[in-house]
């Protein structure tokens, strides 16, 4: 895909929804943390739903720790990998108490040393928390980037970088959200939504497959 059809693309997501926002309900930067170290193989609807819950009991690193891992467990039980999970946010509450003073570190090396933390969540949040140009690549990213020949690649980190070169600096900021959101909606993995696509005028694949309109 070339420079100017990348560019208009981008240009109808901005169009379109110029204000992404992520979906995951929070109310500060450690529950934002938290809610993306849940979300890991599980629904942003599956998440809110039992943070809701969690987090009017706890929602500082202070009170996870006083809770407990036990307590930690019984409000995270409806999300795959709970256990585990739990135990992620007992590690990084502590981390964060010690190291930290209960504070989220902004640096995307320090937050990939906590308990759950891999790039992909580090550079969520350093673009929701701390409103920086990182492009976090999860699997609805992956998939619409590779599918369309916005930014090919065989592996997240690959396609990260492309996608940091290829975005202008003015549509970096939205652009995770705006791929993300179009591949939970739009352009799904199994019979993709062509004919009501902002971008099939625009779309590789839609070329290549112009009878699923």
């Amino acid at each position: 895909m070339n420079k100017k059809k990348r560019y208009k693309i981008l240009l109808e997501f901005e169009k379109d929804n110029p204000n992404p926002k992520i979906e995951l309900i929070f109310s500060s930067t450690f529950e934002l943390l938290i809610s993306v170290i849940l979300s890991a193989q599980t629904t942003d609807k599956q998440v809110n739903k039992a943070t809701r819950k969690l987090y009017s009991v706890a929602n500082t690193p202070y009170q996870i720790l006083d809770i407990g891992i036990e307590k930690v467990k019984y409000y995270i039980k409806n999300i795959g990998l709970f256990n585990i999970k739990s135990q992620y946010l007992i590690e990084t509450s502590k981390i964060l108490i010690n190291k930290y003073n209960g504070l989220v570190p902004n640096t995307r090396k320090k937050l990939m040393m906590l308990p759950g933390v891999g790039r992909k969540t580090a550079n969520i949040i350093l673009n929701v928390a701390f409103k920086k140009n990182t492009i976090a690549v999860d699997t609805h990213v992956f998939r619409v980037v590779n599918r369309i020949n916005f930014a090919s690649g065989n592996n997240v980190f690959i396609v990260e970088k492309k996608l940091i070169k290829l975005i202008p600096l003015k549509f970096k900021y939205y652009a995770h959200s705006w791929f993300v959101l179009h591949g939970r909606y739009i352009c799904l993995k199994k019979n993709p939504k062509c004919s009501i696509c902002i971008i099939s005028k625009l779309c590789e694949f839609f070329k290549k497959n112009r009878y699923l309109n």
